[in-house]
């Protein structure tokens, strides 16, 4: 076109482009013919929406600046108002001068946004709104500084807090590493002279370093039981024989074992299974295709074919676990066996009810003796030592405190013996005493039965260490033997005419 078309809304149209090179004679026919074609949908299109847009779009650049978030652009008429105008308009309708703030007490540098919430107190206004007054200024201010004081405070006790535990942190692997040196040059090579000695027995209470823990465990507990590793694998190549057989048949004559029902051996070798995977959750060491899955399923399946009298029992895998991660697989299984084999172990293990009740009651004797508030708050609510105990006993407290105090609470018990576990579980009362004193039959149950994680052996063997051992100058081991032989005396009395 020559002369420019003008649109219906007083627009005109935008100069059109300069036209192409000439094109071929069929190719320029073919665009004349799509031309023609949509000729009228252009023209619907142009008008419809390109010239609504024109005119909507030509205000908006000078519309007046501000937070426009909803509604329509502000008219034309409206122009722009200064920063100064609107600041009088203000003092004039409210009646309130504005005193600016000294120079000093200005941000020189505003041109960044700020990166917090805390720093926008800071801010000045928009110059479109009403600036602060100098009472608000200085209240923002005074917020302000209140606010990084308290930061930094928090700041400094938190770095404080962290140099302590690296502090702590670095003392305990000095003193491991000096110990290690003393258990390995010269307490190790001299064992059976050195083991009863008072230097010896205050080193082993401070707790026994990693690398000889595995070691010093097999020496205390011992192998009455002469078990070699050859007995290991062939009790090991039976148990493979038997899960074998569990899953191609289910014939009972395939795994009759003498002392031993086939239903209870099945169910037995299958518990183990189950048990496994809730062994130790959050290591995940033990779950299925971890790296100890299978090497504690063969340490369980093998005592359950070497002591068919106990077969498995929950509880076990957790102290089967302890082991394996301290020693390696046979001599695992020797130390697992002789362990339970201890009278404390083997009563709890074959529920001996009757030889249960005696431990706990040599429990309530020292327990009355050493927390004599808490004893009588818990014979209030009829709370009996099984409650809690039993669960300690059985997997040595390994399932109820943290594994590496569980792993000291160990240490301890290898070279004590049976009286050091319930004066393990007097201190976890005596450290807990005050909390328990407030609560309730099913609170206290709950709680001891899930302690607390935070719980720390600095604090667990002071308690520990004020636990006195003694009644009317008896030990526990004396205590124990006169409610054995009162209970002899009672059977005696208490027993039934012989029958013809």
């Amino acid at each position: 076109r020559s002369a420019p078309e003008h649109l219906p809304h007083g627009g005109t149209a935008p100069a059109e482009p300069a036209p192409p090179p000439q094109e071929p004679a069929e190719r320029a026919r073919h665009r004349v013919g799509i031309a023609g074609a949509g000729s009228s949908f252009a023209e619907f299109f142009t008008r419809n929406f390109f010239t609504k847009r024109t005119k909507e779009l030509k205000p908006a650049v000078q519309s007046a600046p501000g937070w426009k978030l909803f509604g329509k652009v502000p008219p034309r008429e409206n122009l722009p108002k200064d920063s100064k105008i609107i600041q009088q308009e203000y003092e004039a309708r409210t009646g309130r001068m504005y005193k600016p703030p000294p120079p000093s007490a200005r941000r020189k540098n505003i041109e960044f946004e700020p990166l917090s919430t805390t720093a926008l107190i800071l801010e000045d206004r928009p110059a479109n709104l009403p600036a602060k007054s100098v009472e608000e200024a200085l209240r923002h201010r005074q917020e302000y500084d209140e606010m990084v004081a308290e930061a930094k405070k928090r700041e400094i006790k938190e770095a404080h807090k962290r140099k302590k535990i690296m502090r702590e942190r670095f003392k305990q692997e000095e003193n491991i590493a000096s110990a290690m040196v003393i258990w390995v040059n010269e307490i190790l090579p001299n064992w059976e002279g050195m083991r009863a000695t008072r230097r010896v027995r205050e080193l082993w209470w401070q707790g026994l370093p990693p690398s000889v823990r595995g070691k010093v465990w097999s020496l205390a507990v011992g192998n009455e039981l002469n078990i070699t590793p050859e007995l290991y694998e062939i009790f090991l190549s039976r148990a493979k024989e038997r899960w074998k057989s569990f899953s191609e048949t289910s014939s009972e004559n395939d795994i009759e074992d003498a002392g031993a029902s086939v239903a209870d051996r099945e169910a037995s070798l299958e518990l183990i299974k189950l048990d496994i995977s809730r062994t130790f959750p959050s290591l995940y060491i033990f779950q299925k295709g971890g790296p100890y899955h299978d090497l504690l399923h063969s340490v369980l399946g093998a005592y359950t074919c070497y002591r068919p009298d106990v077969g498995y029992v929950q509880g076990m895998s957790f102290i089967a676990a302890v082991l394996i991660l301290n020693l390696e697989e046979a001599d695992a299984f020797i130390a697992f066996a002789n362990l339970l084999n201890k009278p404390c172990q083997l009563a709890f293990f074959r529920v001996d009810h009757s030889m249960m009740l005696k431990y706990f009651a040599a429990f309530e004797v020292f327990f009355e003796e050493n927390l004599p508030k808490l004893f009588l708050h818990f014979k209030s609510y009829s709370l009996t030592p099984d409650i809690y105990l039993i669960d300690w006993i059985f997997t040595l407290y390994s399932k109820s405190l943290p594994l590496d105090l569980a792993c000291r609470v160990w240490d301890v018990f290898c070279r004590d013996g049976e009286e050091f576990l319930f004066r393990t579980g007097l201190g976890i009362l005596r450290l807990y005493e005050d909390i328990l004193l407030q609560m309730d039959f099913i609170h206290i149950a709950q709680f001891l039965t899930k302690l607390p994680e935070d719980i720390t052996s600095e604090k667990l063997f002071s308690c520990i260490a004020a636990i006195q051992m003694q009644n009317s100058n008896k030990k526990w081991a004396q205590v124990f033997a006169s409610l054995m032989k009162d209970n002899k005396e009672g059977d005696k009395n208490h027993s039934p005419a012989p029958k013809s």
